[in-house]
């Protein structure tokens, strides 16, 4: 009995009824539906045994963190880090949350998160809403995530008000209050829906914003007594030069990591389906190709110890196994999992653990 209710079956029984719920979720708004499957799982979760057991252990190291599997959720899926203890209880290795931003800010209006379940893809506009930087690490500390072995990764950006010229201070602003309770911290510099971040992966802006990052977290790692890993998330929409480019000035930087990739501008993959021209990033296999050409030209750059997380469009054990072989360490879902459900979570475990018997 729990709370005087009748303890439901174990958690991989109630994964199994996402293919049941599915069809009903997907009648609703999207952005509806989204926050409903959020506010479920905070209640499912503190009843059902987690998800995770021995087959879900497939012990990774990356960016000096120990993880259980090397399969993480994206940042995006909870933006204020207010469900991280039920997302954790699926069976990923790492969870990230946000984008946070110094101050609160509403987003774009609404709609603004659009399927294209021809293609299994997702087209969002949210523009970093979210709740602001308070609020933020008062929903982590609240979490018991990384107190039970979980590994947290904690991800920033900048305010749509503040001007470009001044990210750097939003960004600072950011890593100052994340600090202290994250395992990893994410510079988003990659989302299109904030207008000109994208400019930020340009070389000398780049080479200033993660120069100032590393700067201020040798003062917050003397601070607080413990070093954090930095990644820097980047865009698929990329040529081969400003991947070289972003590849340098990372490592002039002493960044720790990269995510590779956030969603993409281009429609080639949605042309002529509904929805297909709203303004947004795009998500789902879309991306999946286009992030791997990024990957391996960031191995090829970065050479073969450097960390780098694949992202985009993983929709089966399949797609995680090719990331991995294109460069990746570990990858992180989101859009495959509102489609396939989170027994993709054991599937990419499983398809990667046997890529390396």
């Amino acid at each position: 009995m729990v709370n005087g209710l009748a303890q439901p079956p174990n958690m991989s029984l109630l994964l199994h009824t996402y293919g049941l719920v599915r069809p009903a979720l997907f009648q609703m708004e999207a952005e509806q539906a989204h926050e409903f499957t959020l506010r479920w799982l905070d209640r499912v979760h503190q009843w059902a045994k987690p998800l995770i057991s021995q087959e879900l252990l497939l012990p990774t190291e990356l960016m000096g963190l120990k993880l259980k599997n090397p399969v993480g959720l994206a940042a995006g899926l909870d933006k204020n880090g207010a469900h991280i203890d039920a997302l954790g209880s699926l069976g990923f290795g790492f969870v990230e949350v946000g984008t946070v931003t110094p101050l609160a800010q509403a987003g774009n209006p609404k709609p603004r998160l659009f399927r294209l379940p021809a293609k299994q893809c997702l087209i969002n506009r949210f523009g970093f809403n979210n709740d602001g930087l308070e609020q933020f690490i008062s929903n982590v500390q609240k979490s018991q995530w990384r107190h039970t072995g979980g590994i947290l990764g904690l991800n920033i950006g900048k305010n749509a008000a503040t001007p470009i010229e001044q990210a750097t201070d939003d960004y600072l602003t950011g890593l100052d209050g994340v600090y202290a309770h994250a395992d990893y911290i994410t510079v988003n510099i990659s989302s299109p829906n904030t207008q000109n971040l994208r400019a930020l992966q340009a070389e000398n802006e780049l080479v200033q914003l993660l120069g100032a990052l590393n700067q201020r977290r040798e003062q917050l790692q003397a601070q607080h007594q413990r070093y954090v890993p930095i990644a820097v998330k980047i865009a698929p929409d990329l040529e081969q030069s400003q991947i070289d480019s972003i590849a340098a000035a990372v490592q002039q930087c002493q960044i720790d990591g990269i995510i590779a990739t956030n969603t993409t501008l281009s429609r080639d993959y949605v042309a002529g389906l509904t929805h297909a021209q709203e303004q947004g990033g795009l998500s789902g296999p879309a991306v999946h190709t286009l992030s791997l050409k990024v990957i391996e030209r960031l191995r090829s750059q970065l050479g073969k110890d450097f960390p780098i997380i694949g992202v985009g469009g993983i929709n089966s054990g399949i797609n995680a196994v090719e990331k991995i072989q294109a460069g990746a360490n570990a990858i992180q879902l989101y859009t495959g999992l509102i489609y396939q459900g989170p027994l993709l979570i054991r599937d990419c475990v499983d398809a990667i653990r046997n890529l390396q018997r």
